[in-house]
């Protein structure tokens, strides 16, 4: 028994000791720690600091190898779909715009690993906003252009498509003001895979390589707690910022509250009046300790977004990833949500597009589109189910909707029933005391007017225009463009099932897809003709299955 005594003693002290040298750091260490919490599990790992007690052990022996638990606990919210609705009904469609794209990454990745998505996972405005489109750049001193286009709808011929693109001026990278940006990393144990953390750090890396000295930069991390591993630093003041990430790893539970909270402190204490105030959040979502109510995160984002913060959220990794939690967090406070699955896109955010995802150029955009049931018997918007507004919302300055940023484009697209078809929507008895006469061939020709309405970056006051669409003299298939989007639109609808997927197959959403990748040699398009190849493929076989 002495023998075991002894051993049981000889690692008591060397625990004990471990811990005191462990509570303090090297003098001159170029990373000092605010813990905010003393839980068990709270402590945030540095690789490199001195005498930890993993480093003071023997490694133990290697567990015997099991079968693999089930951690496939990916959350995403059920959408229900747009209906068409009557004009004489509905005469107004109010939106916020979009410019998020994390559905398309992330469906993307689940294609890549040979399976379907989950129609949740399918957000089909994040699919078609992903990529850029041929939209000139503004020219009457506003922030975007706005324009409308109308061809055949593709998978329904009989009916109408309308296209609705917003294109952002683009700043040059030059006359950008300075940024103070807070990354917010998620280091909690569900963070410790190699397309999680690791990806996380290089993808932070990118984005500090494309900024100037002026700018600063604060690194806030959470896991049971949350902690500044950074205070804010200059760029130019050497080789901190990249330091710092690099001795990041991963442990504990998931404490995304606090350090959302101590995230936003720390960007409105280094306030830039004018500048851009960013945090950037880069998690699985996985928030399991401290405010983990989406309700009260949602609130606390409101509130802190009115201290001219905005938030940027990006989700990595498989198995874990909550997406609804997420989606749903950037949806509120001037936020936006990307999800990074490779090296390749962190560099088309972080790099290719760092001015739009840094610099916002309008913030609270919404479209309200005026249907003429002269012209229009039914419309219904394809995507943005979680962004469609009240009509009266359009108008109320108090009410949050998206941020374009430098170069941004958005595009909306309405599947248009004209008279003369049968329309989807059920008859209703008509009230008798707002009765419209419908004159086919009436004037004006006007088909549709959108109207937008924003503010700009530092501003509280909303700001209107309208802009009007005629009814197309002659139907066309549309331009190349046009197709491309169609093409992208018929891609969700068959990945989700759609009740309103009408004609559409694979084959026919490749042609169109060819004829827009071959117009813009690109290789974000011509990557998605290979997805659809993937789906195809995927879908054949799931119907061999059932």
């Amino acid at each position: 028994m002495k023998p075991i005594v002894w051993l049981c003693a000889l690692i008591v002290g060397l625990l004990s000791g471990c811990g005191d040298t462990a509570d303090h750091p090297a003098a001159g260490s170029a990373i000092e720690q605010y813990a905010a919490s003393t839980t068990d599990d709270a402590a945030v790992s540095i690789e490199g600091a001195p005498y930890s007690v993993e480093e003071c052990l023997a490694p133990p022996e290697p567990p015997i190898a099991t079968a693999a638990p089930d951690f496939h606990t990916e959350a995403y919210d059920s959408i229900a779909e747009n209906r068409f609705q009557s004009p004489l009904d509905e005469p107004l469609s109010t939106f916020s715009i979009d410019v998020d794209t994390a559905s398309y990454a992330n469906v993307r990745r689940i294609l890549h690993e040979g399976q379907l998505p989950p129609t949740g996972a399918v957000r089909i405005e994040e699919l078609i906003n992903y990529f850029s489109y041929d939209y000139p750049q503004p020219d009457d001193g506003r922030p975007f252009s706005v324009n409308i286009q109308a061809a055949r709808c593709p998978w329904q011929p009989q009916h109408l498509l309308a296209k609705i693109g917003l294109k952002g001026i683009e700043i040059d990278a030059s006359e950008r003001h300075d940024a103070n940006l807070v990354f917010l990393l998620d280091v909690s144990g569900s963070m410790n895979a190699p397309n999680k953390l690791p990806l996380v750090k290089s993808a932070m890396r990118m984005l500090v390589e494309q900024l100037r000295p002026a700018d600063r930069v604060a690194i806030v991390v959470y896991a049971g707690a949350s902690g500044l591993v950074l205070p804010s630093t200059r760029v130019g003041d050497g080789l901190n910022v990249l330091n710092s990430l690099e001795r990041l790893s991963a442990s504990g539970s998931t404490n995304g509250g606090d350090g959302i909270q101590l995230a936003y402190n720390v960007a409105a204490s280094n306030l830039i009046r004018g500048g851009i105030n960013r945090v950037i959040l880069c998690s699985d979502g996985d928030f399991n300790v401290g405010i983990t109510s989406r309700s009260k995160l949602v609130d606390l984002i409101q509130t802190e977004a009115k201290r001219d913060v905005s938030l940027s959220i990006f989700g990595f990794g498989t198995g874990n990833l909550k997406d609804a939690t997420m989606e749903e967090l950037s949806n509120k406070g001037n936020s936006t949500y990307g999800y990074i699955d490779s090296l390749n896109e962190a560099r088309k955010v972080f790099v290719d597009e760092q001015l739009g995802t840094l610099v916002t150029i309008a913030k609270d955009v919404k479209i309200q589109v005026d249907f003429n049931p002269q012209h229009v018997q039914a419309y219904r918007l394809i995507g943005y189910e979680n962004r469609v507004m009240e009509a009266q919302d359009f108008r109320d300055d108090r009410k949050d909707a998206g941020e374009i940023g430098s170069g941004h484009t958005v595009t909306a697209l309405y599947e248009i029933v004209p008279h003369g078809v049968t329309s989807p929507v059920l008859a209703v008895e008509p009230s008798k005391y707002q009765a419209v006469k419908i004159e086919l061939g009436s004037e004006p020709a006007e088909m549709l007017t959108v109207r937008l309405r924003y503010k700009e970056p530092e501003g509280d006051e909303g700001i209107e225009f309208h802009v009007p669409a005629a009814l197309p003299a002659e139907v066309t298939a549309g331009s190349d463009d046009f197709q491309f989007a169609a093409s992208v639109a018929m891609f969700g609808l068959l990945l989700r099932h759609s009740e309103y997927a009408g004609s559409a197959d694979w084959q026919t959403i490749e042609q169109l897809a060819v004829a827009g990748e071959t117009a813009r040699l690109n290789e974000h398009r011509s990557e998605f003709l290979e997805l659809v190849r993937t789906a195809a493929r995927l879908s054949s076989r799931e119907v061999v299955s059932r």
